[in-house]
């Protein structure tokens, strides 16, 4: 026996096989990074997504990697080229390299697309978790509200906001951000909702625990599946609304690039250069149908199937 009453036997199994806590979290989050990987690798179409975003967040972060032209150097000597081994996008009307421009330009559409997802996911997770865990009147008060905004067409919402408080890529990131914030407190309000009627919620909240304890052992836990499926789905929709919104002309101005604003300059050229806009476009479409499988893939409990 051990000084507090344990078994000798029971205090070395603990040690020899379970380990201190900070070791079983670590082993359990290996073990699940393994089986998210295995799950993964047996759906073809999944991994070719998961390369497909990876490739996208990439060029991103380490344009220069991917290729070492000026996206603003302009060249009227080779302008409107055709895809070639040297332009494999072609060129546009100013000579100017358009995979440098697509490459360059996921910086800017995916960093506000970023911007606008933690900014839905924050601001609505707050309010959904805060009226479903409150109740009452105050949960009534802010569902009527989020009803309201979720009966106006989000990418209507985000042009009214991104008009209202002027042009660029900050103003339109916090517009679609914004956009979204209804369907992240529905979503998160739902889940509460769901895990709170639980057993094992009622009893630790009989028991007298805290209400914060409460929300971060027992409740929040169990709304990440749902809440990262659409934060997946919603960095897709993200990228849509900015690169629409960059089309219209709120977003980057030119010669920035970014994907909505490379589609609109090559709008004019589509009969002698439709390079010009195939080559962004199909960065958006890949992008975004990528992100919207791999949403599918978390939208359940055991993660990627």
């Amino acid at each position: 026996m051990s000084g507090l009453g344990v078994p000798s036997e029971s205090v070395a199994h603990d040690g020899g096989l379970g380990g201190p806590p900070a070791q079983r979290r670590r082993t359990g989050l290996s073990r699940r990074g393994r089986e998210i990987c295995r799950g993964v690798l047996r759906q073809p179409i999944l991994a070719a997504c998961v390369v497909v975003v990876a490739v996208a967040v990439a060029a991103a972060l380490a344009p220069a990697a991917f290729t070492g032209a000026d996206p603003l150097r302009v060249r009227p000597t080779a302008k409107l080229h055709s895809p070639d081994g040297t332009h494999p996008f072609g060129t546009d009307q100013l000579g100017r390299d358009l995979f440098a421009r697509v490459v360059h330009g996921a910086g800017l559409s995916l960093s506000c697309a970023a911007i606008a997802v933690l900014v839905g996911l924050i601001a609505g997770s707050l309010v959904g978790l805060t009226a479903g865990f409150v109740g009452g009147a105050l949960d009534a008060a802010v569902m009527r509200l989020v009803d309201v905004l979720l009966a106006v067409p989000s990418l209507l919402l985000a042009t009214t906001l991104v008009t209202t408080f002027g042009f660029g890529p900050v103003q339109t990131a916090l517009a679609v951000g914004t956009s979204s914030v209804a369907g992240f407190a529905r979503l998160m309000r739902a889940e509460v909702l769901r895990v709170r009627e639980q057993a094992y919620v009622e009893a630790a909240l009989v028991a007298g625990a805290r209400r914060l304890s409460v929300l971060r052992r027992h409740i929040l836990p169990h709304t990440r599946g749902a809440v990262l499926a659409l934060t997946a789905l919603d960095f897709g929709g993200a990228i849509l609304a900015v690169s629409a919104l960059g089309f219209l002309g709120f977003g980057a101005q030119p010669p920035t690039p970014e994907w909505g604003a490379l589609v609109a300059g090559g709008r004019g050229y589509l009969d002698t250069a439709w390079w010009m806009t195939a080559a962004p476009g199909l960065a958006v479409v890949l992008t975004v149908l990528a992100l919207n499988r791999i949403s599918q893939a978390f939208d359940t409990p055991t993660g990627p199937r």
